[in-house]
């Protein structure tokens, strides 16, 4: 019996993949559900298992009615080859994604058969502090945005006493927690997702991995509620990883206690940021706490608390499995192991890229991503979400690392560039900017609450007035104001896609607000 592989990561599901998988089954085929490839703009990606060499062949966007009509043939249009040896794969490293997309996510023999807990079995026999001293020479730092050394978190927690929840009796149980922030709302920004949805055991591992470097006994997955795939998924390995005796008593037979529960999370972007994240695992509406004490003291009810982003802690088995000093030979000068790009916006060739940092924005958009999916000039990436800045089609030769990108007024954040053609205003893209810390703004500090909406206010004055005012330099001030004054990152990067947009492209805002409206009135109409 031939075996097929067809995706169930969500963005297959939203063009088909169920469908295809029940036309195959009906005709007695053997189906594997697994994650996907990354290829996003070929999906579904079908792959068959090619009995001869071991190696699997691909379809790209298959649908149920090429297997009625009998068109997925190697003579097909949409025939690929060999799917490892597609140019988008081939010259990727995998040290997140290595399992994504091959591997059935929720079958553990599946995980085991193509290196799952290794790590941990590495891990477990030796001792905590060998655990995060390797984890420290690796170089791994934090996926999730700031960068900041993971082995040096750990070491922070590892050092402090386990205690019971604050409020709770001396002689209370003690604990500490490992808690992944899988929060993930940048826009153009997937990777978290796909990784729960493809490899979720990779995340356990890491986690489990940690609660032993550390010492803790609990975890927490703080995920989004707008990835019900990935709810459903986490909690199915989570299930089985009990099980298995990879969570719970006694992980694999050694004296580590540690179990894991998924949070939903209730919807706000500023809970992408750490202590927002802790206040609404505590029950309590998401907003920042000020530092210190810092979470790796006093975090999560009170007790030392390590909170590491998705792809940060799925980094930490092959790091484990594969040496410490295999990762810290990826990279460049403080950016060290592999990071995973995500592909996304006006894009040809959409999706998911993991490779060592160091690679250049022109390299990632137009040699994988193919330019620009409307055909017409790239005017703008965006680089880090929705707070980035914006580099320019001269500027994309940067090296997509952290200090490479902070020297060009720039920040890696999660790993998402979003691409804009020559179309784009980006006096608009700096108004939403501001109006999307408006909506989005916990409201605890007036920097940002109050300095977002002025900041509306201030970007449509300048851009009604087709003479010199002071509207310009009241922008620019204000920004410095969020900038410096702000309680967290949210009205603290703010100002950079606004300042990056004016700088850059100054052209655009030197256009009346009539003009503006005239034109998304025609739009509108047509």
């Amino acid at each position: 019996m031939t075996v097929w592989f067809v995706p169930r990561d969500a963005a297959a599901l939203s063009v088909g993949a169920n469908a295809v998988a029940a036309a195959l089954e009906a005709q007695g085929e053997q189906v594997v559900r697994t994650g996907s490839r990354g290829l996003l703009w070929l999906e579904p990606l079908v792959e068959r298992a090619d009995s001869r060499n071991g190696t699997r062949v691909g379809w790209g966007n298959v649908q149920a009615s090429d297997f009625a009509s009998g068109d997925l043939t190697e003579t097909a249009p949409n025939y690929l080859g060999v799917v490892e040896e597609l140019d988008y794969l081939a010259c990727q490293e995998r040290w997140i994604y290595e399992r994504v997309g091959i591997t059935d996510p929720v079958d553990p023999e599946d995980y085991l058969s193509h290196g799952g807990m290794v790590g941990l079995q590495r891990a477990l026999n030796l001792s905590p502090a060998d655990v995060v001293t390797a984890v420290t020479a690796s170089g791994l730092r934090g996926r999730g945005g700031a960068g900041f050394p993971t082995g040096i978190k750990w070491q922070t927690v590892a050092e402090q006493a386990a205690v019971p929840h604050k409020g709770d009796p001396i002689d209370a149980p003690r604990h500490k927690y490992i808690c992944v922030n899988a929060d993930e709302g940048d826009s153009g920004t997937f990777a978290d997702r796909m990784l729960m949805e493809g490899d979720p055991f990779c995340l356990l591992e890491g986690m489990a991995i940690a609660a032993h470097a550390v010492g803790a006994d609990r975890g927490m997955i703080y995920l989004r509620s707008e990835y019900p795939a990935a709810i459903a998924v986490m909690h199915e390995a989570i299930d089985k990883a009990r099980d298995r005796g990879w969570l719970g008593q006694g992980i694999m037979g050694s004296t580590c206690n540690f179990d894991v529960t998924v949070r939903v999370g209730a919807g706000s972007y500023v809970c992408g940021e750490e202590t927002a994240m802790l206040e609404s695992l505590e029950g309590r509406r998401g907003t920042v706490r000020a530092k210190p004490p810092l979470p790796a003291i006093e975090g999560l009810f009170g007790t030392p608390t390590v909170i590491n982003n998705v792809l940060t802690i799925a980094s930490v088995p092959s790091i484990l499995a594969r040496g410490a000093e295999a990762y810290a030979a990826l990279g460049q000068e403080r950016s060290r192991g592999t990071q995973v790009f995500q592909l996304a916006g006006n894009i040809a060739r959409g999706g998911i890229v993991e490779v060592a940092f160091g690679i250049s924005a022109h390299e990632l958009i137009f040699n994988l991503g193919q330019g620009t999916k409307s055909g017409r000039p790239l005017k703008a990436v965006q680089v880090g979400g929705p707070l980035g800045a914006y580099l320019t089609a001269e500027s994309l030769q940067v090296p997509m690392a952290y200090e490479a990108l902070a020297a060009e007024g720039a920040m890696l954040g999660h790993g998402g560039l979003v691409v804009f053609d020559d179309s784009v205003d980006m006096a608009e893209q700096a108004r939403f900017a501001m109006e999307f810390c408006v909506e989005e703004s916990c409201g605890k500090c007036t920097p940002c609450r109050i300095g977002a909406v002025r900041g509306v206010e201030v970007i449509d004055d300048l851009l009604a007035s087709d003479t010199s005012t002071n509207a310009e330099q009241l922008l620019r001030d204000l920004c410095d104001v969020m900038t410096q004054g702000s309680l967290c990152a949210m009205g603290g990067l703010t100002p950079q896609p606004v300042l990056s947009a004016l700088d850059q492209f100054p052209e655009d805002f030197k256009r009346s607000v009539s003009q503006s409206s005239d034109a998304v009135q025609g739009a509108v109409r047509e």
